[in-house]
């Protein structure tokens, strides 16, 4: 029912909220003491919101200038309450932050939790931009009254969580005098949590760090008392600091629930002055592939929150999670303008050179640590090498690849180097969507015959960044599946092998009329040097895209026209060198022949035949004739 805005009126609760709360009540989460860091940190960031927009308007603080948080237990009511003097919210601002979920991800996390495919690394609700909502796990009811700073009215917000909530007027006596106060009336398993132990336990291990002071007031008519001074983590000396309390302000500003892969702490000084806090999670975020590949680090000025959309690092280190806090920035400036500041840019540059720098340390210091940070982040450190022509270099060494004939091991680029055959010119690679079938592919064999190392890439940023990222300490990037392979000067392996590259009459006669009889479905047939055990194979021609990236650009619609592939025959085949002594009376035999090699190296390649039907036909002759003859 709906009545006048300044009455109460009921609201249904968006479909993914209300199918989030279901899951919450019914246990989906085995942690219940993430609902109090998660109400701190809301109530942390109405506070900091509010020292911003008191920069301008001061008048907003009125007599009550130091920003606060205040718990209150009463344990015979089974109630708590958070309450902070903040900004406060509107009647609409309270209806889109407590009935919506807006944060990109959470879709794609609730239908993960949905299809049973939760975990340890998932169970955090804040990472989705959802923290309020875990008071349900805990709650039967919960209130929200709010009082927006500067405004003459107040707000209620009611639910118990089953599908809908009340919205309405509370009068200005039953609300604080700014920011928001959250009842929780406690279920009768949770009523441990009016316990001042219970609660005090609770704020040091998982809030300590909130640059607001938080008090606690014990029961009903007690005296409120600090147990947590506001003093932000970024500004205490890495030494006073220990890591139990960066791994719980990771969880708070990172929004997971694991360890911190990697801390970055360090304070620049000099032109600019700045600090710094940043984490690499120890798993990857849902938003991680999210189009807009916006980062989540947050803008501080003098320890005054501005903003979290500030663009401090690059898009392909939007892992990264922490603040940045600048000494220098104004803060009588619009966020806009900020962003487009150069000394901005100048924190920018100096903080991506240092979280590199420190990925770079721990590559060398400790491989291990850094193989599970590329396992996670490595897709998305690569579209550096697309993207970030500046720092190309420093990104090579710290890409890690699969690569031929090392099983688990990921190699480094200068592994790679180091391990190059004499007479070998070029850093090999090959590109596809699944490396079982790239290491069975047969462009590869010459490459395994002579020991020569080959990079298997399989993400879709690959097949992009090595067509300009043109080589690595002097030594170019070349397709396996491009071009001439120039294997000659490199030995076999195995000294009683093949390894003549001169091709007798008889064959080349035979390379030229399957050429004649392919006509336009290829640019050329060509004997094989990348060959040793099967008798053909499709190749990009030199210039142009490789296979696997002509894949990608027809998928994505711009590719206007294919280039014609080379089929190359391995001349050493004892198939191929049976069906050249084939005889001028044959021709019709040949013509088939030819058709089905290049239907055989096409579906080697993971493609289809040319004509279905024609394969068909000429199958079911070649089969016929083996009959025949038997």
């Amino acid at each position: 029912m709906t009545t006048e805005t300044t009455e109460t009126e009921t609201r249904t609760f968006e479909a993914d909220v209300s199918r989030l709360l279901h899951m919450m009540v019914h246990s989906v989460y085995s942690d219940r003491d993430v609902f109090l860091r998660e109400l701190i940190s809301n109530a942390a960031d109405a506070c900091e919101k509010l020292r911003y927009e008191a920069i301008g308007r001061p008048e907003l603080l009125g007599d009550d200038p130091k920003q606060r948080i205040t718990i209150a237990a009463d344990p015979d009511k089974k109630q708590l309450v958070v309450e902070d003097n903040g900004i406060g919210m509107s009647r609409d601002e309270m209806a889109e932050a407590l009935g919506t979920i807006a944060r990109s991800g959470t879709r794609a996390f609730v239908e993960r939790l949905e299809a049973g495919k939760a975990n340890e690394e998932t169970q955090l609700i804040g990472q989705f931009g959802v923290g309020f909502y875990s008071a349900f796990m805990v709650a039967d009811r919960v209130d929200a009254i709010s009082r927006q700073a500067g405004r003459g009215e107040a707000w209620r917000w009611s639910s118990d969580g089953k599908g809908s909530y009340d919205i309405g007027s509370v009068a200005l006596g039953e609300a604080p005098k700014r920011g928001t106060r959250v009842v929780l009336y406690l279920m009768e398993d949770a009523a441990s949590y009016t316990e001042s132990y219970q609660l005090e336990r609770l704020v040091k291990s998982q809030s300590g760090h909130v640059p607001v002071p938080i008090s606690l007031i014990e029961k009903p008519g007690s005296e409120a008392r600090d147990i947590a001074d506001g003093t932000a983590l970024w500004v205490k000396p890495k030494s006073e600091i220990k890591p139990e309390e960066y791994t719980d302000f990771y969880r708070s500003v990172a929004g997971q629930y694991d360890e911190p892969a990697a801390t970055i702490h360090f304070r620049a000084e000099g032109r600019q002055e700045y600090s710094v806090l940043a984490f690499v999670p120890g798993s990857r975020p849902f938003d991680l592939f999210d189009q807009d590949r916006k980062g989540r680090m947050k803008l501080y000025v003098r320890r005054v929150f501005i903003t979290d959309d500030a663009d401090l690092l690059p898009r392909y280190l939007r892992f990264v999670r922490g603040l940045v806090d600048s000494a220098d920035l104004p803060l009588n400036v619009s966020r806009e303008m900020i962003q487009e500041s150069p000394l901005l840019a100048a924190i920018r540059k100096g903080v991506t050179n240092r979280i590199l720098a420190d990925l770079a340390k721990l590559a060398e210091n400790d491989a291990a640590a850094y193989a599970k940070i590329w396992e996670n982040f490595g897709v998305v450190l690569k579209e550096g090498l697309y993207e970030d022509y500046e720092r190309r270099e420093e990104l090579l060494k710290l890409a890690r690849f699969w690569s031929t004939g090392f099983g688990e091991e990921l190699r480094s680029l200068a592994d790679y180097v180091a391990a190059m055959k004499e007479g070998q010119k070029a850093i090999f690679f090959m590109t596809g969507e699944d490396r079982a079938r790239l290491e069975a592919s047969p462009q590869l064999e010459g490459f395994k015959a002579r020991g020569i190392e080959v990079l298997l890439l399989t993400d879709p940023v690959d097949s992009f960044w090595v067509t300009i990222a043109p080589e690595f300490e002097g030594k170019p990037f070349k397709s396996v599946t491009q071009g001439a392979a120039d294997l000659s000067e490199i030995p076999l392996l195995d000294k009683a092998a093949k390894s003549d590259t001169e091709t007798s009459s008889e064959i080349a006669t035979f390379l030229a009329f399957v050429k004649t009889v392919l006509g336009d479905s290829v640019s050329d047939v060509k004997p094989s040097d990348r060959l040793t055990e099967s008798a053909v194979c499709l190749v990009a021609p030199e210039h142009g895209p490789d296979r696997q990236f002509e894949r990608l650009l027809n998928a994505a619609g711009r590719l206007d026209k294919a280039a014609k592939p080379v089929l190359e025959i391995n001349p050493r085949h004892e198939r191929i060198a049976e069906l050249a002594k084939l005889g001028k009376d044959e021709r019709a035999f040949k013509e088939d022949i030819a058709h089905l090699l290049y239907d055989e190296a096409r579906v080697l390649d993971g493609d289809k035949p040319a004509d279905a039907k024609a394969f068909s036909e000429r199958l079911s002759r070649l089969v016929a004739r083996g009959m025949h003859r038997s």
